[in-house]
């Protein structure tokens, strides 16, 4: 029986994150580089940095209460938070933090039933980052708080559950594990598949060699519409809402409420609507089945504004190839498939799994024996053999519940998360890949895993550089 064989770019261990080497020929990624003054040939810092030891006098008992904020109480914050002050597991909740008063107000309510105590709210991150009780902060804000907040936090001694995509930059997401292992915090990132059974025993079949050889994996982001959009006009901004700490590092703009609402249409806060919307979710489940192979060779992407002719400046419809050297990658993601379908609770709460043809969320993995479709958020997985027959398969649940809990857990005892910051960087890294070709006109970028940079294409190295607003620098 044949073994499919993998590159690991890192593993975690409770004492920290230790780092491996992303490439077998490090010469190789320096060649293509020379001739290139534009370009220093520096491998990140966060992987020649020595991990911060944790101490086990900081571990916590099952018994000892865990003092937890919310940042970011939109709808899927609030979703996060409940989760956790249900959980059972002596978990408290004392602030709720958003810029916007307007928001929250119904989480705070209902935390306030769970403990007997309503969480208080505030608009600045740095009133919860500057509390000695809290002991870890959930951030759910739009994306381009999610590096600076999570460093905020660190450095303040906070761990942190960070939403995907956790960051803005690929510098960014190394100054993120660099943070992270400087300060020997816990972070687990948002893609919460990686707390699913059911993908641990996909990546055992895989590499037990029942697939064959591994020659293709495709990833699929295919939700209804067109959505029509008409910005608004730029307006004083409302008395309910800090219009500057709303925009933080990005650039300083008059409040407009298309940017505040609809903020995932704008680069400047978001890595797009259809690419880092829900996709990086079957993106970074399909590495984790895969095993983590690291960082890709290149990239090719290509797509646009296809259906409406207006003031978005992230494309509907996007699909993006990654060359991994022994297999290819491939995104597909865009709002203009009615006919297409996320699966519901009928299926992520129960045994039964997608119809695959139609699953707007599905990853298929293509071997040279069988081919395995997996989905996301529950819907297990299934293979299939060349006569179409089903012959093997596992059914999963929705796994939200499962990584909140790893999340306290690993507060506890100081044990590396399944979530873990570098795994949630390389998915990003991909999503960050993906938008960089496209916006520097679809072209192939050549990309080092070694030293994490575009080595043929001065101006997608330009875009791929955080410029964060004065007073809100890392």
């Amino acid at each position: 029986m044949r073994r499919r064989k993998f590159f690991k770019l890192a593993t975690t261990g409770a004492a920290g994150l230790t780092m491996a080497a992303s490439c077998s020929n490090p010469n190789s990624d320096a060649d293509s580089l020379k001739g290139d003054p534009d370009q220093a040939m520096e491998v990140p810092a966060y992987k020649k940095s020595k991990p911060a030891s944790i101490s086990p006098t900081r571990q916590k008992s099952a018994n000892d209460k865990v003092v937890v904020a919310l940042i970011g109480a939109g709808h899927h914050g609030i979703a996060v938070i409940l989760e956790a002050a249900n959980l059972g597991e002596n978990v408290f909740v004392k602030y709720f933090c958003d810029v916007d008063d307007t928001r929250g107000g119904y989480g705070i309510e209902e935390v306030g039933k769970i403990q007997g105590t309503k969480p208080i709210r505030v608009r600045d991150m740095r009133t919860v980052f500057e509390d000695k009780e809290v002991d870890g902060v959930f951030i759910a804000t739009p994306e381009h708080w999610h590096g600076l907040a999570t460093m905020w936090a660190c450095q303040a001694g906070k761990d942190v559950y960070v939403e995907k995509c956790i960051s803005h930059t690929i510098g960014e997401g190394q100054q993120m594990i660099e943070t992270a292992m400087q300060t020997g915090r816990i972070v687990q990132c948002g893609t919460q598949n990686r707390s699913s059974d059911y993908a641990l025993t996909a990546r055992d079949y895989i590499k037990s060699g029942e697939l064959g050889d591994i020659i293709a994996v495709h990833i699929k982001e295919l939700l209804a519409g067109p959505v029509p959009f008409v910005e608004k006009e730029n307006t004083k901004a409302p008395d309910t809402i800090d219009w500057d700490m709303w925009l933080g590092p990005a650039p300083k703009v008059p409040y407009n409420v298309s940017r505040n609402k609809s903020w995932s249409y704008y680069w400047d806060y978001a890595g797009g609507n259809a690419m880092a919307g829900g996709i990086i979710h079957q993106l970074d489940m399909a590495r984790l089945v895969l095993d983590d192979p690291g960082l890709p060779q290149s990239v090719y992407c290509s797509g646009g504004r296809y259906f409406f002719d207006d003031n978005r400046n992230v494309p509907d419809y996007q699909m993006a190839n990654f060359d991994y050297g022994n297999f290819t990658l491939t995104l597909e993601a865009g709002e203009c498939t009615s006919y297409m379908k996320k699966s519901g609770p009928e299926i992520r709460f129960s045994d039964d799994f997608p119809e695959w043809r139609q699953n707007a969320t599905r990853i298929e993995i293509l071997g040279t024996e069988k081919m395995m479709y997996v989905g996301r958020m529950g819907g297990g997985w299934q293979v299939f053999d060349k006569d179409g027959q089903i012959v093997a398969q596992e059914s999963g649940y929705y796994p939200l519940k499962a990584h909140i809990k790893n999340f306290i857990d690993c507060m506890r005892s100081r044990d590396q998360p399944n979530g873990n910051i570098i795994e949630g960087h390389n998915s990003s890294v991909l999503i960050h890949l993906a938008n960089l070709s496209y916006r520097s006109g679809n072209k192939q970028l050549l990309f080092s895993p070694e030293f994490e940079t575009i080595t043929n294409d001065p101006k997608a190295r330009a875009l791929s550089v955080q410029h964060n607003r004065k007073g809100f620098e890392v």
